[in-house]
C-alpha cells in the first residue's frame, strides 16, 4: 500500500474504499461526515445521494433518493442530526439520523437575487458554532456568510465580492471551532479566511484552492488544490501535507476525519470516488 506523511502523521492509502453493493455507482462524491457511531456519511450526485458506511467500507444504509438537487455538503452535529446543503435547491436542511427532515433554511427552488444580501443563492456548506448557531457559506451565487440562531432566525450576514480582507471569490465551505472562530474556504482567492463569530476578519491562510476543511481534535484538515491534503494547527501552521500525486487524489472536493484520525477525501469529475487515508 502507498504510505504518506512523516513523524506523528503517517497514513496508508486504503485501496477501493468503500465496498459498493452490486451494480452501484456513487458518481461525483461531493462531501463526507462522520457521526458519533463512527459511521461515514458520503454525499454524491448518483442515484444514492446519501450513503452510510462503517470505517472498513462496509455498506450500512442510504436515504434521500429522489430528494436533492445537488447534495453539495454534509455536516453532522453533536446530536447526530445530518445537515445537507443543497446548492441547486438553494436550501440547507437538517435531518434526523434516519433521514426525516426537521428544519429547512431557505426557500426550496427559489434562489435569492444576487447582490441583495439575503439567503440563499447556491449555498455551498454549513457548520455549527458551540452554542448551536448555524453558519452557511453562500456560496456560488452570492459572496456571503450568514449566521442564524439555532431556531433559524437570521442574525448576521457578512462578505462581498472581492479580494480584500472580508471579501470573497467563491465561498465554498466553512467550519467553526470551539472558540467560535469561523474558517471560510475562499477557494478562488486561494485562501482560508478566519473570522470571529460576528464576521470580524482575524487572519488568513494562503494556499491553492481550498475546497473544504474539517476541524477535529485541535487540527484543521484541508482539501486544497484538488491534489493535496494539509493538516494545520488552528493558527494555520502546517504540520503535514499529503498528496501531490494524481494517483492519490485528482479532484479532492470534500474531507472528513474519523475518531481514529483516518482521513476520507471525496472526489468529483476526474475521480468519482472516496479515498481513505488510514492513520498509522
Amino acid at each position: 500500500m502507498v504510505r504518506l506523511g512523516t513523524g506523528a502523521y503517517q497514513y496508508e492509502v486504503v485501496p477501493s474504499w468503500p465496498t459498493l453493493p452490486k451494480h452501484w455507482e456513487l458518481g461525483d462524491c461531493t462531501n463526507g461526515a462522520v457521526n458519533s457511531l463512527g459511521e461515514v456519511h458520503i454525499t454524491s450526485r448518483g442515484a444514492h445521494p446519501l450513503t452510510i458506511w462503517d470505517t472498513d467500507g462496509n455498506f450500512v444504509s442510504s436515504w434521500g433518493e429522489g430528494t436533492f438537487g445537488d447534495p453539495h455538503q454534509v455536516f453532522i452535529d453533536s446530536d447526530d442530526h445530518v445537515w445537507i446543503t443543497d446548492d441547486l435547491k438553494h436550501i440547507v436542511t437538517r435531518y434526523t439520523p434516519a433521514g426525516e427532515p426537521v428544519q429547512t433554511l431557505g426557500r426550496p427552488g427559489r434562489p435569492a437575487a444576487a447582490f441583495v444580501r439575503i439567503p440563499f443563492n447556491m449555498p455551498a456548506g454549513t457548520g455549527l458554532g458551540p452554542g448551536g448557531e448555524i453558519y452557511v457559506a453562500d456560496g456560488y451565487g452570492n459572496f456571503l456568510v450568514h449566521k442564524f440562531s439555532p431556531a433559524g432566525e437570521l442574525l448576521h450576514t457578512w462578505g462581498r465580492q472581492g479580494t480584500g480582507p472580508g471579501e470573497f471569490g467563491t465561498v465554498h465551505n466553512l467550519a467553526v471551532d470551539q472558540e467560535c472562530r469561523v474558517y471560510v474556504c475562499d477557494r478562488s482567492n486561494d485562501r482560508i479566511q478566519v473570522f470571529d463569530s460576528e464576521g470580524q476578519y482575524l487572519t488568513q491562510w494562503d494556499m491553492p484552492g481550498p475546497n473544504d476543511l474539517c476541524i477535529r481534535d485541535g487540527l484543521a484538515y484541508v482539501a486544497e488544490g484538488g491534489q493535496w491534503v494539509s493538516l494545520r494547527t488552528l493558527d494555520g501552521q502546517v504540520v503535514a501535507r499529503l498528496g501531490g500525486d494524481e494517483s492519490i487524489f485528482k479532484s479532492g472536493h470534500g474531507i472528513t476525519v474519523d475518531a481514529e484520525g483516518s482521513i476520507y477525501v471525496t472526489e468529483i469529475i476526474r475521480n468519482q470516488r472516496v479515498t481513505k487515508l488510514q492513520r498509522l
